[in-house]
């Protein structure tokens, strides 16, 4: 199964696309937000500075995902916009 990217400014990191191709769900949200959210998603993901604050985030962010939410709440924003 293939993940869409769409036009991102970071790169679809590893680790997120397995966790997103391990959940239906949460791939479905992916798939249904736009270019700028998805890079949201991945700068929260990987702005974090120790592998486990990201290992956390991957696991929020699937189950925020799986719920339906289409951005990352409560944090600033990609500086990258």
């Amino acid at each position: 199964m293939k993940v869409s990217v769409g036009t991102n400014v970071h790169p679809l990191p590893a680790d997120l696309k397995k966790a997103l191709l391990a959940n239906p769900a949460a791939l479905k949200t992916w798939e249904a937000t736009t270019p700028l959210a998805r890079n949201e998603w991945i700068c929260w993901v990987t702005s974090g500075k120790k592998a486990e604050t990201r290992l956390i985030r991957i696991e929020k962010g699937i189950s925020k995902l799986k719920g339906g939410m289409r951005r990352p709440c409560c944090w600033e924003g990609c500086s990258h916009r």
